[in-house]
């Protein structure tokens, strides 16, 4: 099992979510989050002054998938998250050793 977490624009969370849900990811854990990467920030303008926003919102996506799906789920992650444009976010994969479910204790790949 890998854990597939996505950091990508809040703009973007919904394209995104159609289509994991096409793949028939039926659960996953949303947070808002803010952060920043490369571009560090920017300046915006309210009431005539200028002010550095240096962190960024941004929407963290957890998901837990079997070693089969996790091509699938980057792939429908990278397509619908890009934009083109500096500031899409990233996608980091980590090994699961094991999932339980707590309410009947099912564990591995069935408790997903």
């Amino acid at each position: 099992m890998t854990k597939v977490e996505a950091i990508i624009r809040p703009s973007q969370f919904d394209k995104v979510q159609e289509a994991l849900a096409q793949l028939g990811i039926e659960g996953m854990t949303v947070s808002e989050v803010r952060g920043h990467g490369r571009q560090k920030g920017h300046t915006e303008s309210y009431r005539g002054r200028e002010y550095a926003i240096s962190l960024i919102p941004k929407v963290r996506i957890e998901i837990v998938v079997t070693d089969e799906r996790v091509e699938p789920v980057i792939d429908a992650i990278l397509v619908n998250a890009a934009t083109g444009e500096i500031g899409d976010g990233k996608i980091f994969l980590y090994k699961a050793e094991d999932a339980i479910r707590i309410r009947n204790q099912d564990r591995g790949e069935i408790a997903l």
